[in-house]
C-alpha cells in the first residue's frame, strides 16, 4: 500500500501492468533463434530453426509492422495496450529487428562452420573446385540464364517494379570497348531455387545471387563487372476488410493483387554495396518508415530451409511415425462405430491427423449420412479434406463447407479450393467479413461431431501439436448445429449446453469461471486456473487474471508466443506464472482448466478445449469455440496428461520474469521433455483396450515433476 491506501495493482501504468505486443511477439522469435543454438538438437535441425526465425520475422515485418507503419503515415496516434503510439513502437521495433538480424547472422556463421566439418558447404567465393565451378557455369547456362532478364537501368528504361520478398542484384559494369559505365539489374525470379546443390558426396550448396554473381560475365560479355549489390525487398501483406464490400471473393482476389504492390517495409542489402546503386534503390523504392538493413551475410535467412534436405539423417531428428488410434483399430476402422461407443480425443501429431481424414471419408462413402457440415480455415495446397468433401458432394450428400478467406497468406489457396468445392456441388459459405470462423469441423448427421484446436492443412498436421475430439453427444450435436446456424443464417443460439460461442458468450463463460475460482479463494476454497494458449493480448483476460491472482488464485498459464500479461509483480500478479515451450513440434491446442473447489488436476476439475486465443480480436470479431470436457476418459487425458505434462516440462520450458525477459528453466536432477513423453507413450483415450495389456501410460504428478 501507499501513503494513500492504494494497493501496488492500482497505481500501477500500463507500461508497468502490460508487455508490448510487438516486441513480445519478437522476444518469442528470439526464443525460436535460441534454438538454433540448442546442442541438444541435430545440427540440420539446428539450421531449421534459424530459417524458421527468418520465415516468422518475414511475415512480422510484412503484416504488424507494416501495419505500424501505416497508422504512422495517416497520423494514427492510437496506443498499444503499454501506452506506446504507433511511431515510438516503431522505433524500437526498428531497433530490435537490427538487433535480431545480428544475431541471425552470427548463428549462421557459426552454423556454416559446424556444418563444413560435417561435409556441407554453403559456398561462398574461393570455395569451389574447378570441376565444380565448370559445373555451376554449365548449370548457370542451361538453367538460369534462359530465365532471367538483366535490365539497364538509365532514363531510357523505367525503374522494374521488386515485388514482396523479391531479391534483386545490382550490377556496376565498364564496357570494355569504351570504358563506358553502366548499370544493370537483374531481379531473381520467383521460381528458381533459392540455394543449388552441387552434384557430389562434398555438398556443397550455392545461393542463387552468387550463382548469378559468379556468372556475370557469361551474361554480359563485353563490359567488366566493377561491383555487386545484391538487395532483397519486404512489402506490407496485410489485408484490410471492407466491412461494405458488396462482393467478398472479388474484393479478397483484388487485395490479394494489391498486396504483391504495397508499400516497401524492409530493404536488405549484402555486402560492400555500390553506394551510387544504394541511392538509386532508395530513391525508386519509396522508403518512409521503412527498416533499411545492411548485412555482409545472408539476406533470406529463411530460404536456408533448403539446406536442411540435405540426405544426412545423421543431423536431423530421428523420424518419427504418428500412431493410428487403436480405439479405431479394434473397430476395423470405423469411426463411428468408436466415438459412438465412447467420446475420444486424439493428440496430433503424436496420433495420426489421418484419422480426421478418415472420419470424413467414411462420412462421404457412407449410404446412411445425409449430411456434412465443416468449416475451413487453412487446408493446404494438397488436401485430402477438401477431397472427401468433393467425393461426398458428388455421392449425393448435402455438404455445406464456411471458407475463411481471411487465413493469413492462406487467401489465394483458400479461394481456389472454394471455387473447387462450389464446382462439385458443396454449398460454400464465406463466413463473416468482420468474424472469422474458426471451429475447425463438425459432421451432423446423427450425432457425430468432431471439433478440433487446429488447421485442416497436411504439412502443419504433422508438426503441430493440437487435439481432435470426437463426440457423440447430443447436447455437442445440437450445439454445433446453432453453430452452424449462427454462421451461414445469422442465427444467433439462444442457448448452448456444452459450448460456447465467440463473439457472442466466450468471453461471458471464461469470465463466470474465473470469478469462481475467486470467489472459492475468498471462501478459503482451493482456488486454481491453467491456461494453454497461443498468445495472451486481451487487456480485459488479463486485468481479470490480475484480479484472480490478487484474491489468491494460483494461475499457471503456457503461453507459447506473444505474452502482454506481467506475472510476478507483488501486489498484481505475484501469483502467476507464464512459461513458453519451444522444441521440436509447435505448442497450438488451446486448453482451460479450472479448479472447481478442489486441487488441481482432480475430477472435479471443469476443463475446456478451445479455437481461441487470448486476444481481443478472438473474443470479440471472430466466431471460435470453447468445448467443455466432460466425458471422464478424454478429461483425464486432456487434464492428467495434455495439460500436466505441458506444465512439468523443463527442458523445452522458458520463464516469463516480470521484466519481460525469458529464461531456459532449470532441468533439474530429473528433466521432463513434454515432446519426448507423447512421442514415448501412447495416449488413454486413443488406446482402448490396449491399456489392459500394454505397457501402462506412466502417471504424471505434480509432486514429483516427472514421468
Amino acid at each position: 500500500m501507499d501513503s494513500d491506501g492504494n494497493s501496488a495493482a492500482d497505481v500501477a501504468t500500463t507500461e508497468q501492468r502490460f508487455f508490448n505486443r510487438e516486441l513480445s511477439w519478437l522476444a518469442f522469435n528470439q526464443r525460436v533463434l535460441a534454438e538454433a543454438c540448442n546442442t541438444d538438437y541435430p545440427l540440420l535441425e539446428r539450421l531449421r530453426f534459424l530459417s524458421i526465425s527468418g520465415s516468422n520475422l518475414d511475415e512480422f515485418l510484412m503484416v504488424r509492422v507494416a501495419g505500424l507503419a501505416g497508422q504512422v503515415r495517416r497520423h494514427i496516434e492510437e496506443t498499444s495496450i503499454d501506452g506506446r503510439t504507433p511511431s515510438q513502437q516503431l522505433a524500437e521495433i526498428h531497433e530490435k529487428v537490427v538487433e535480431l538480424e545480428r544475431s541471425q547472422q552470427d548463428i549462421r556463421r557459426d552454423l556454416e562452420k559446424l556444418l563444413l566439418e560435417q561435409g556441407i558447404a554453403i559456398a561462398g567465393n574461393g570455395r569451389l573446385n574447378a570441376a565444380e565451378e565448370r559445373w555451376l557455369s554449365d548449370y548457370f547456362l542451361t538453367h538460369i540464364m534462359p530465365v532471367i532478364t538483366p535490365q539497364a537501368i538509365d532514363p531510357a528504361h523505367p525503374f522494374p517494379f521488386v515485388s514482396n520478398q523479391g531479391m534483386g542484384i545490382l550490377l556496376p559494369l565498364l564496357r570494355i570497348a569504351d570504358n563506358a559505365q553502366v548499370m544493370e539489374m537483374v531481379l531473381v525470379p520467383a521460381a528458381l531455387p533459392r540455394f543449388v546443390r552441387i552434384p557430389g558426396a562434398r555438398a556443397p550448396w550455392i545461393a542463387i545471387e552468387d550463382l548469378i554473381c559468379r556468372n556475370a560475365a557469361l551474361l554480359f560479355p563485353g563490359f567488366r563487372v566493377a561491383g555487386r549489390g545484391v538487395f532483397r525487398v519486404l512489402r506490407d501483406s496485410d489485408i484490410e476488410l471492407e466491412e461494405d464490400a458488396e462482393d467478398l471473393v472479388r474484393y479478397f482476389r483484388t487485395a490479394i493483387q494489391r498486396r504483391r504492390r504495397g508499400k516497401v517495409i524492409m530493404l536488405q542489402l549484402q555486402g560492400e554495396f555500390d553506394p551510387g546503386a544504394e541511392k538509386l534503390l532508395r530513391d525508386h523504392l519509396g522508403l518512409d518508415y521503412a527498416i533499411v538493413i545492411k548485412t555482409a551475410g545472408l539476406i533470406g535467412i529463411s530460404g536456408l530451409s533448403a539446406i536442411v534436405d540435405e540426405d544426412r539423417p545423421d543431423l536431423k531428428f530421428e523420424p518419427f511415425s504418428s500412431r493410428y488410434p487403436e480405439r479405431i483399430l479394434e473397430h476395423d476402422g470405423d469411426c463411428f462405430a468408436a466415438i459412438r461407443e465412447k467420446d475420444i480425443v486424439i493428440h496430433h501429431p503424436y496420433e495420426s491427423f489421418e484419422v480426421v481424414v478418415d472420419f470424413l471419408r467414411q462420412a462421404a462413402q457412407d449410404p446412411d449420412v445425409v449430411a456434412i457440415k465443416q468449416t475451413l480455415y487453412r487446408a493446404g495446397k494438397q488436401s485430402a479434406v477438401i477431397a472427401a468433401l468433393i467425393a461426398a458432394a458428388e455421392a449425393g450428400k448435402s455438404v455445406t463447407a464456411v471458407v475463411e478467406l481471411k487465413a493469413r497468406f492462406d487467401e489465394e489457396q483458400n479461394l481456389l479450393w472454394a471455387s473447387q468445392l462450389e464446382r462439385a456441388g458443396v454449398q460454400v459459405i464465406y463466413g463473416f467479413v468482420d468474424w472469422k470462423t474458426h471451429a475447425k469441423e463438425g459432421d451432423s448427421y446423427r450425432t457425430y461431431c468432431h471439433f478440433g484446436t487446429g488447421n485442416h492443412h497436411p504439412v502443419t498436421a504433422r508438426t503441430y501439436t493440437d487435439l481432435s475430439f470426437f463426440t457423440a453427444d447430443p447436447r455437442l450435436a445440437r450445439d454445433a448445429g446453432a453453430v452452424f446456424n449462427f454462421i451461414t443464417g445469422y442465427v444467433e443460439p439462444k442457448r448452448t449446453e456444452l459450448l460456447w460461442i465467440a463473439p457472442h458468450g466466450l468471453r461471458k463463460k471464461l469470465y463466470a469461471c474465473i470469478d469462481q475460482e475467486i470467489a472459492n479463494a475468498e471462501a478459503g476454497k482451493p482456488a486454481a486456473i491453467w491456461a494453454k494458449l497461443n498468445a495472451l493480448t486481451d487487456s480485459q483476460l488479463i486485468e481479470r487474471f490480475y484480479r484472480a491472482s490478487q484474491a489468491g488464485v494460483e494461475i499457471s498459464l503456457v503461453i507459447r508466443g506473444i505474452c502482454c500479461l506481467r506475472p510476478g509483480v507483488p501486489g498484481m500478479s505475484e501469483n502467476i506464472m507464464v512459461k513458453s515451450i519451444i522444441g521440436r513440434f509447435l505448442e497450438h491446442s488451446r486448453i482451460w482448466a479450472f479448479a472447481n473447489g478442489a486441487r488441481l488436476p482432480s475430477r472435479r476439475t471443469k476443463v475446456f478445449i478451445s479455437s481461441a486465443d487470448g486476444m481481443n480480436r478472438n473474443f470479440d470479431r471472430r466466431v471460435e469455440l470453447l468445448v467443455q470436457i466432460v466425458n471422464p476418459t478424454v478429461h483425464d487425458q486432456v487434464l492428467d496428461q495434455v495439460m500436466l505434462a505441458n506444465l512439468l516440462d523443463t527442458e523445452r520450458s522458458w520463464l516469463l520474469s516480470p521484466d519481460g525477459t525469458y529464461t531456459r528453466a532449470e532441468k533439474g536432477e530429473v528433466p521432463f521433455n513434454v515432446h519426448r513423453y507423447f512421442m514415448t507413450n501412447p495416449s488413454l483415450s486413443g488406446r482402448g483396450a490396449a491399456l489392459t495389456s500394454g505397457r501402462k501410460v506412466p502417471k504424471l504428478t505434480l509432486r514429483r515433476g516427472a514421468a
